[in-house]
């Protein structure tokens, strides 16, 4: 049955659900209901059974609640009731011998009880009014709690997959950046690394878990933890590929989830580069010329075919001063524009070229910046960048250089 009353406009309708069995009782709370001036929306059930098919559907602000029905009664009917529809207010009605049933149904998580008998207009009309204002309170509370929550998982998970790098002597810049596809999410399965080992060279590495969510960014941090206590303890190449492998496989359970990554070892006094690419992507090598894809030898990702051992090196010379670039595929992955095309290596390197002089950090954010604009929202995934400059004088993606410049002890983390 659904019942309304006229009143002023801006006064809210409140969706009442009526759970009584006994006809006279639930008639008699409907024309009380008509005499509170409320406006509303009445809807009766003889059942908790019949009912929760309404709880179930659009969104009811009050429960009526009888504590004696054919099949369930006492605080199990409040229970019940709550469990079904956690953030309705639950009003709770009690016959006149009933005195302690209103306060144990209240511990038991109504909001309010009302003695059948004893109840007036102007008394159900405060009562209802303050029970949906209190639940709306909570479950704006628990949100709010819920948002703290996930924020501090979020902080937590970022401090894994965005470390600190870990230089010692090195006069090598790194701007680092990271952000996960889809807002108020957990953070996907992008990582990255830099860390100087005890051997006075710089090594890096950006990887990208398939996949989004909790379990992604877990394996995510797992590998870029093992990946930097593998790399201090003097593993490198192909054999610091094949235990992050065995790493990933232990760690992904029954789930078919694989990881690609790109390893860099930065030698400056050598001026090389060592690449081992995982089923990932070249990075970017940025001169005073301008910036380019380095070509390098493509190996399996992690996990795809476990044993294989498959991550040939490649060694790149570097130029005195200069900037390399590593990245995931959420950076080129999105869309070019207004057409459907994706924006690409080529894209971004058009971009890049396009992009005013600025510092390393700068213009990275310059750069993801540009590249969200383009995409518009219509793809989303999990972003890492990690930029390393070195020399006096550092390089910029467009071809220009710092009329500043940069001192060579200069060690950042952006």
């Amino acid at each position: 049955m659904t019942a309304g009353h006229d009143a002023a406009s801006e006064e809210p309708t409140y969706r009442i659900l009526l759970i009584e069995d006994d006809k006279g009782d639930a008639l008699l709370v409907e024309e009380l209901l008509y005499d509170t001036g409320l406006r509303f929306e009445l809807t009766t059930r003889t059942t908790l059974a019949e009912a929760r098919a309404e709880l179930a559907g659009a969104p009811i602000d009050c429960v009526l609640l009888d504590l004696h029905l054919p099949d369930v009664s006492g605080t199990d009917a409040v229970v019940a009731v709550r469990r079904l529809a956690p953030h309705t207010a639950v009003i709770v009605l009690t016959g006149l011998s009933e005195a302690q049933a209103g306060t144990d149904a209240m511990a038991a998580g109504a909001q309010d009880y009302l003695v059948k008998g004893k109840v007036e207009a102007d008394l159900l009309h405060r009562t209802v009014r303050y029970a949906v204002y209190r639940s709306k309170t909570e479950r704006a509370s628990a949100e709010a709690q819920a948002t703290r929550l996930r924020a501090e998982e979020n902080a937590r998970l970022e401090r894994g997959l965005l470390p600190q790098p870990m230089l010692d002597t090195s006069t090598v810049r790194v701007t680092s950046r990271y952000l996960p596809g889809a807002a108020m999410a957990l953070l996907g399965g992008d990582f990255l690394d830099v860390v100087e080992g005890d051997d006075g060279l710089l090594h890096a590495v950006v990887g990208d878990v398939s996949g989004h969510g909790p379990d992604a960014a877990a394996l995510g941090v797992c590998l870029r933890i093992a990946w930097r206590s593998l790399v201090l303890g003097g593993h490198r190449g192909e054999d610091l590929l094949h235990l992050m492998e065995r790493i990933l496989i232990a760690e992904r359970g029954g789930q078919q989830l694989f990881a690609t990554c790109t390893l860099l070892t930065l030698d400056q006094h050598a001026g090389t580069a060592t690449l081992h690419l995982a089923g990932h992507h070249e990075p970017l090598l940025t001169t005073a010329e301008g910036t380019r894809e380095l070509a390098a030898a493509h190996g399996v990702a992690l996990g795809i075919v476990p044993g294989l051992r498959s991550w040939p090196s490649t060694v790149v010379p570097l130029p005195a001063a200069g900037a390399l670039t590593l990245y995931t595929d959420g950076l080129t992955e999105g869309h070019n524009g207004a057409t459907s095309e994706r924006l690409g290596v080529e894209g971004l390197l058009a971009l890049i070229g396009r992009l005013p002089s600025a510092d390393p950090a700068t213009h990275v954010d310059l750069l993801i910046r540009e590249t969200y604009e383009l995409n518009a929202g219509r793809h989303s995934d999990d972003l890492a960048v990690l930029r390393l400059d070195w020399g006096d004088r550092p390089a910029h993606p467009s071809g220009r250089s710092d009329d500043e410049g940069t001192p060579r002890a200069q060690r950042t983390r952006s």
